[in-house]
C-alpha cells in the first residue's frame, strides 16, 4: 500500500467516526425533546430533570465532533465534497446543541408548573405542535444517514406549518388569559414551551439546508417557506399586539 492509499483509508475512517457520532448525537438530542414532551405532558418532574442532566451528554459530543472534524480537516487536508461533509456536520452537531438546550428550556418548565394541574386542555396544542416537531426532526436525522437531499428538502418546507400551529398556539393561549385571568402564569409557562418547541423545528430545518448543501454542494434556493405571515393577533382578537418572534 502506497502513503496516498494509506491516507485515503484512514481519513475515510476519520469520516466514518463523525458520522457515526453525529447520528448518535442526533438520537440523543430526539429523545431528550421527546422526553421533554412527555414530561411536560405527565408533569413528571423526575423525567424533566433526567431531561436537563442529558443535555451534558449532548453538549460533550458536540466537542467532540467538532474537534474531530477540525483535526481531520488540519491532517488529512480534504478537498471538495469531503470537505463539505466534515463542514456540514460540524454546522448540525452545533444545531442539535441548541436543540438539546431547548429541551432542556422545557424541561425547566415542568419543574416550574409541576405544582398546578389547572387546564390540562393546554396540552392539546402543545402536543399536536411537538408531535410534528418531532417528526420533522426525526425525518431530518434520516436525511443525514441516508444521504437524501429530497428528504432534507421536503423537512425544510413543511417548517411553515409549525409556524403556523404556533401562531395559532399563540392566539389560543392569549384567548385563555383573557377569559380567565388566574391561568396568566400558565399560559405563560406554556408559550415558553411552544416557542422552544418552534425553535426546535427551526434548527430541524437548518439541519436540512446542511444535508442539502453536503450532498448537492450548493444551498437550497429561495427563501425559507414561513408560516406566520399574519405576525399579528389583532386580526383574531382586535389587538395591535405582535406574536412574539
Amino acid at each position: 500500500m502506497n502513503v496516498s492509499e494509506h491516507t485515503a483509508r484512514v481519513f475515510d475512517t476519520d469520516l466514518i467516526k463523525v458520522t457515526q457520532l453525529v447520528a448518535q448525537m442526533g438520537g440523543l438530542a430526539q429523545k431528550q425533546v421527546t422526553d421533554a414532551i412527555d414530561a411536560l405532558t405527565r408533569r413528571d418532574v423526575g423525567l424533566a430533570r433526567q431531561v436537563i442532566a442529558s443535555d451534558a451528554m449532548v453538549d460533550a459530543l458536540q466537542r467532540q465532533i467538532e474537534d474531530k472534524a477540525i483535526a481531520t480537516i488540519a491532517l488529512r487536508q480534504p478537498m471538495a465534497v469531503d470537505l463539505r461533509a466534515l463542514v456540514a456536520m460540524m454546522r448540525i452537531a452545533n444545531d442539535l446543541e441548541r436543540v438539546g438546550d431547548l429541551a432542556k428550556n422545557i424541561g425547566k418548565r415542568v419543574i416550574a408548573v409541576s405544582g398546578d394541574n389547572s387546564q390540562r386542555t393546554l396540552m392539546r396544542g402543545l402536543k399536536h405542535m411537538a408531535a410534528l416537531v418531532v417528526s420533522q426532526l426525526a425525518a431530518v436525522l434520516d436525511s443525514f444517514v441516508d444521504r437524501n437531499p429530497n428528504k432534507a428538502l421536503q423537512v425544510w418546507q413543511a417548517d411553515k406549518d409549525v409556524d403556523a400551529l404556533y401562531v395559532s398556539l399563540f392566539r389560543e393561549l392569549l384567548t385563555y388569559t383573557m377569559e380567565d385571568p388566574g391561568t396568566i402564569s400558565m399560559c405563560i409557562h406554556h408559550l415558553f414551551c411552544a416557542k422552544n418547541i418552534e425553535r426546535i423545528g427551526d434548527h430541524a430545518t437548518n439541519i436540512a439546508e446542511a444535508v442539502h448543501y453536503m450532498v448537492e454542494g450548493h444551498a437550497i434556493a429561495g427563501e425559507r417557506p414561513k408560516g406566520d405571515t399574519s405576525s399579528y393577533v389583532g386580526e383574531a382578537l382586535g389587538m395591535p399586539s405582535k406574536v412574539p418572534a
